[in-house]
């Protein structure tokens, strides 16, 4: 029984430490902006704020009951069609892995979240 526990002991510690030293402890927002700074923040602006090539993802627009999370990831992985801004369609986005989406996603919710979008 002893020996049992140790050994589980261990192992959480092992998965501790491998999370720390991979990045993988790091929380999903920070990634996400690290990873929306990369692939976003040309067109949806620092903070998901907007510019002139792309709307702001930090609006009620945005709100998840509008538009789910899914609506990200065919946005990036597809395209889409403008239909509610007139600054034209957004292209696929080319090399964004769907992990990446889903940090981005983390992110702008986070986002949200704090502007009392919900």
């Amino acid at each position: 029984m002893k020996k049992r526990i140790l050994i589980i002991f261990f192992i959480a510690v092992g998965v501790l430490l491998y999370g720390i030293v991979a990045g993988k402890a790091e929380p999903q927002s920070s990634r996400g902006e690290v990873i929306f700074n990369k692939y976003c923040v040309q067109c949806h602006g620092a903070k998901g704020s907007g510019t002139d090539k792309g709307p702001p993802l930090v609006h009620k627009i945005y709100h998840p009951g509008h538009h789910a999370d899914i609506t990200f990831y065919v946005a990036a992985e597809r395209g889409v069609r403008a239909h509610h801004w007139g600054f034209g369609d957004m292209p696929r986005v080319e090399g964004v892995k769907k992990e990446d989406v889903a940090m981005i996603i983390s992110y702008v919710r986070q986002l949200q979240k704090e502007a009392g979008i919900f």
